[in-house]
């Protein structure tokens, strides 16, 4: 599964530092707007010591992680919906991610210009919502022009996707995020009641899907910050926008990611706060990691939280979900321990002996952590 993250937020917050940190790619960093004008792509491989401590484990001659593409978007400004500075460009990159990685500059710092002239993290935020919420807007009229034109014909699914795009943009005129809309049951839907839940949340994740939303995408808050403190009006902002944070000081990741491990102990510099916003990213996302493991090689793999065994399988490979029996599936930490405690034996075969592979079929939900070898038919 590729996973796309855009890195966004206003210009001048760091959003091309943080990009270079992650992806060792060098870009254009200045201290003035839209420095950033095309957007940089970046891949990036997913530190992950479960992949590296397997690989030990099978004295595997391959280990392959997975990886995450960044794309550092140019700089937004008020008034982006209506092509402002770059507006329309930034806006057309995000559609194209699957979530969002929101920079926020809380750091005070007069050489480093702000576009807004003052630094606040939480009208910062406002700022870059408010504008694409009116992109949504736009998109959402063009729907319910259409939509509305169909259900002339008396078609009773398309009646319905017409009642819900309608209390999507009164949500959305409300100054509410897409995502928060999407989120609630059916019955937690205002006026939708008279709608299963079910048929509710189908329409609704088909229309997210279909226009691309960008108030929809998930999305990460990074507080590019010189302090541990976080405001507690900021706090709260970001949780009502059902998202998370991570604090950090990008300049200093930035400086941290020229240095080699043993001077950045000299130095003492703190942990790096990279893995952690990767780490991160998957949650918003929903995704987990299952792993396949081996003498040849040892691979991680990307799902969706929730997926069942022969679409895991599929991501291996097409005829694997097609074809697939069952499969053979352990804990990582189980097979560690196993392995282990049984130095003088391959740990598979020893989790075999010892009756700890558990065979699931097609309806098996697939953990994060589990090791999996596939079954199937020719």
């Amino acid at each position: 599964m590729s996973l796309s993250i855009g890195i966004v937020g206003l210009a001048n917050v760091g959003k091309s530092t943080l990009f270079e940190t992650l992806t060792k790619k060098p870009v254009a960093i200045s201290n003035y707007p839209f420095c950033t004008i095309d957007p940089n792509v970046g891949i990036v491989e997913v530190a992950d010591e479960r992949l590296n401590t397997l690989a030990q484990l099978f004295n595997s001659a391959k280990k392959i992680p997975t990886v995450v593409q960044f794309t550092d978007i140019a700089g937004l400004v008020r008034n982006a919906h209506k092509g402002e500075g770059l507006g329309n460009q930034f806006l057309a990159n995000i559609r194209e991610v699957d979530a969002i990685l929101f920079v926020v500059r809380c750091f005070e710092n007069l050489e480093i210009i702000h576009v807004e002239k003052t630094v606040d993290p939480v009208r910062d935020i406002d700022i870059v919502n408010m504008e694409l919420i009116l992109k949504d807007l736009e998109t959402l009229d063009k729907r319910i022009q259409k939509v509305a034109a169909d259900a002339k014909t008396g078609k009773k699914v398309i009646a319905d996707e017409l009642e819900i795009l309608k209390k999507l943009k009164e949500w959305l005129e409300n100054g509410n995020l897409a995502r928060q809309f999407i989120s609630t049951t059916g019955d937690e839907v205002s006026s939708l009641r008279s709608l299963p839940s079910s048929s509710t949340s189908l329409i609704l994740s088909s229309v997210s899907k279909e226009l691309q939303l960008l108030t929809a995408k998930p999305a990460l808050f990074i507080l590019n910050s010189n302090t541990t403190i976080v405001a507690p009006e900021l706090e709260k902002k970001i949780k009502d926008l059902n998202s998370d944070y991570v604090l950090a000081s990008l300049r200093d990741e930035y400086d941290g990611s020229k240095l080699s491990e043993d001077e950045k102990k000299e130095l003492g510099l703190s942990d790096s706060k990279l893995n952690e916003i990767i780490r991160k990213s998957y949650q918003v996302l929903g995704l987990i990691t299952f792993f396949t493991t081996g003498p040849d090689e040892t691979r991680a793999w990307t799902i969706k939280k929730g997926t069942k065994g022969p679409q895991a399988a599929g991501t291996i490979h097409t005829d694997f979900e097609n074809k697939f029996i069952c499969a053979e599936v352990i804990g990582w930490e189980k097979l560690i321990k196993i392995g282990g405690e049984n130095p003088n034996q391959d740990a598979w075969s020893a989790a075999a002996r010892l009756g700890q592979l558990k065979t699931e079929g097609k309806e098996y939900v697939v953990q994060d952590g589990d090791i999996m070898v596939i079954k199937h038919g020719q």
